[in-house]
């Protein structure tokens, strides 16, 4: 298991990634930044963006929709688009720092970002 910091700086705890949880990626925009976001559909599903240049987009294949937790103030698929699997690298399991927020992270997605239509495998 490695350490790996978010956008703000917070030590988490990640292990190797498993879909549909908080991960932790090489951000689109700069190779060295690692960010840590919740995944919000994976290829082929269709969502509904919250300010992207198009309101729906398909996530083509080989990657996934991003986002962080604080809608209109995160860095996320609604900044970049849809990111390839191969920048992905954990899957983010707890937050380390500071001691106050120590806690294991729970895979949930919240009911208004479930994807509008899966894909059929």
């Amino acid at each position: 298991r490695k350490a790996s910091t978010s956008i703000t700086s917070e030590p988490v705890l990640v292990a190797h990634w498993l879909l549909k949880k908080t991960h932790s990626a090489q951000s689109p925009r700069n190779p060295e930044q690692k960010i840590i976001k919740r995944v919000i559909a994976l290829e082929g599903d269709i969502i509904k963006t919250i300010g992207y240049k198009k309101k729906y987009v398909k996530v083509p294949h080989g990657h996934i929709w991003v986002e962080g937790d604080h809608h209109g103030h995160s860095f996320d698929s609604n900044a970049f688009g849809p990111v390839s699997l191969g920048l992905l690298h954990a899957r983010a399991t707890h937050i380390l720092w500071p001691p106050q927020r120590w806690q294991k992270l729970q895979p949930m997605l919240p009911p208004e970002r479930k994807p509008l239509r899966r894909e059929q495998e």
